[in-house]
């Protein structure tokens, strides 16, 4: 079986390097004009509430039914949402939250344990499916899950607006992952 984890295409808010976690922000000009029509289409295409994920499920598989799995959603990064690094760098509870971006919390958002305990809850389904799958989620999801299941850090699987991993699963268990598209 075969899951392919996508990243949502480019938004204003990706190229200005801004955390837009929870915002609902949607794909920019550049990033429509990026993406591109897949060979095939899926049955179904899991993507989360925010428009952003539907509308790049929506140009990659045109005329495809997308499922809603919301808790494939993205950190709520709180009061650092839809601030850069350059604004927040000198705010003290930024500096505090990336001396360990794995355990820290975000103020009035969430932390690394918490969404990946949400995100593994709302995938397993898909896992034990036992059927071939495309999810349309965010960067911080996906390297969260594959760093899980292959080892390594989130850092090892960044992953650019609108590329992703395919990930091969053997009896409900990811064993290996390759990068969409290939490098």
């Amino acid at each position: 079986m075969l899951i392919v984890l996508l990243r949502h295409g480019e938004t204003a808010y990706n190229a200005q390097r801004r955390y837009q976690g929870k915002s609902d922000i949607p794909l920019s000009a550049r990033g429509r004009a990026r993406i591109k029509a897949a060979d095939f289409a899926p049955d179904v295409v899991f993507v989360t509430a925010l428009c952003r994920t539907a509308q790049t499920a929506a140009a990659i598989f045109p005329g495809t039914r997308q499922a809603v799995e919301d808790d494939l959603r993205e950190m709520d990064f709180g009061d650092f949402e839809m601030h850069s690094y350059e604004e927040l760098k000198d705010w003290p509870s930024y500096q505090k939250w990336i001396e360990d971006v794995e355990h820290n919390p975000c103020p009035n958002g969430e932390s690394a344990p918490l969404v990946l305990a949400r995100n593994l809850e709302a995938i397993a389904p898909v896992l034990a499916a036992d059927e071939d799958a495309v999810c349309v989620a965010h960067g911080g999801v996906i390297s969260g899950l594959l760093m899980t299941w292959f080892g390594g850090t989130r850092y090892d699987y960044l992953v650019r607006p609108g590329t992703g991993f395919a990930v091969e699963v053997t009896d409900g268990k990811p064993q290996r992952c390759r990068p969409i598209p290939e490098e």
